[in-house]
């Protein structure tokens, strides 16, 4: 009796098909890769705006008003939230868009100042003293005298602000154009992040 046929069990591919997948497959990484790096493209921009929009801006100071507090070319950051949930208080040094009054030389979109009186403050001044409710304001922050134009007496009006530069006598400033309403107030300045050597919390 014969032995049948021997049959070779070890099974075959054909290779044709891997040879053509396997690029697919690189191509279909680098384009799932892609996708990925464009959405956190998108979102890394969508958070910066609304950051930028409702929480942190930085500024660039282009004048002298509020030294030696602040130099030419500073930039500083202002927190928005610190006025939309917070308080403002004299001392604050806040960022605002400028007053449609306001002519003290080159057009600027927004100003920065030291609040001096609050809501309901009745303020005058007498030499180089500021008064504040008929008490000397004492100013704890670096500010120049003499104090130039003087501050005729003024009650603030609710929901405004009286600022003025730190360059007293170089500032033009609610003396000029009034109180500031808070709708027109966008932040508090909490840092100085520019230069490097004068980073410092305000």
């Amino acid at each position: 009796m014969t032995d049948p046929p021997r049959v070779d069990a070890t099974p075959t591919f054909d290779r044709a098909p891997d040879e053509v997948s396997a690029p697919a497959r690189r191509a279909h990484s680098r384009s799932r890769v892609t996708a990925e790096w464009v959405i956190v493209i998108i979102v890394a921009v969508v958070a910066s705006l609304l950051i930028r929009t409702y929480v942190f801006q930085t500024f660039f100071i282009p004048s002298a008003s509020m030294e030696p507090t602040l130099q030419i070319g500073d930039r500083l950051m202002v927190n928005k939230l610190s006025v939309e949930f917070g308080t403002i208080h004299v001392g604050d040094v806040v960022v605002f868009k400028a007053p449609p009054s306001e002519n003290c030389g080159t057009p600027v979109a927004d100003l920065v100042k030291r609040v001096i009186g609050t809501p309901g403050d009745v303020l005058t001044s007498k030499g180089n003293t500021i008064f504040v409710n008929g008490v000397a304001l004492d100013e704890k922050w670096p500010h120049t005298e003499p104090l130039g134009p003087p501050i005729r007496r003024v009650k603030v009006a609710p929901n405004h602000y009286f600022v003025m530069g730190d360059n007293h006598s170089d500032s033009c400033d609610s003396r000029s154009w009034g109180t500031v309403p808070r709708s027109d107030i966008i932040g508090k300045v909490f840092v100085r992040i520019w230069p490097v050597s004068r980073i410092a919390w305000l």
